[in-house]
């Protein structure tokens, strides 16, 4: 199985880039292993409608987006079916030119769309100010996110093996000039 997680974002607007920062900070804290599968990682930035090739040839897809809920809070981390969205779970608002959840719709719509599951997360600052920083709640999101995306890929037989100490801070910081290696991960 081909899977692919797929981080999406505009990391120039604070939390709104987590999504892009979290498949860095994957692939520079983690290895991952499988027998069975293949892994790839993308930073998805803003480019939505752009994805439809490549979100296509997968047969497993889990996006990683900023979202927004009804009776949530600045860090709340929600998973689930992209098929199944919880009806207070809403993508509409963000800083992308064009909407995650609008892009996976033309996918399935094609009946294109291979099983996807969402890493959503609410954010605290998405503003016009450019600044890498993210907010307490979202540096504190990041470990469940963490720990969702590891016992996710458990269940797709891909062992999660730590390589590297770092800080989602850290990658922030650095994730405009970083480039995700090419190609399978496993």
């Amino acid at each position: 199985m081909n899977i692919l997680i797929l981080g999406i974002g505009n990391i120039l607007f604070q939390d709104e880039g987590i999504g892009a920062h979290f498949v860095h900070y994957l692939d520079e804290k983690y290895e991952f292993e499988s027998s069975k599968n293949s892994l790839t990682l993308v930073d998805g930035g803003t480019l939505a409608q752009r994805l439809i090739p490549l979100i296509i040839k997968y047969d497993e897809v889990l996006v990683v987006d900023c979202i927004d809920s009804l009776n949530s809070k600045a860090g709340d981390v929600f998973f689930f079916d992209y098929r199944k969205v919880p009806s207070e779970i809403n993508w509409q608002g963000s800083a992308h030119e064009v909407e995650m959840l609008q892009t996976l719709n033309m996918i399935e719509m094609n009946d294109d769309l291979p099983r996807t599951h969402i890493l959503g997360v609410i954010p605290k600052r998405v503003a016009d100010d450019t600044t890498f920083d993210l907010s307490s709640e979202i540096i504190e999101a990041t470990k469940v996110m963490e720990k969702s995306v590891i016992e996710y890929l458990s269940k797709l037989d891909v062992e999660v093996k730590k390589i590297k100490d770092i800080s989602i801070e850290e990658i922030a910081m650095i994730s405009f000039k970083r480039d995700i290696k090419n190609g399978p991960r496993v």
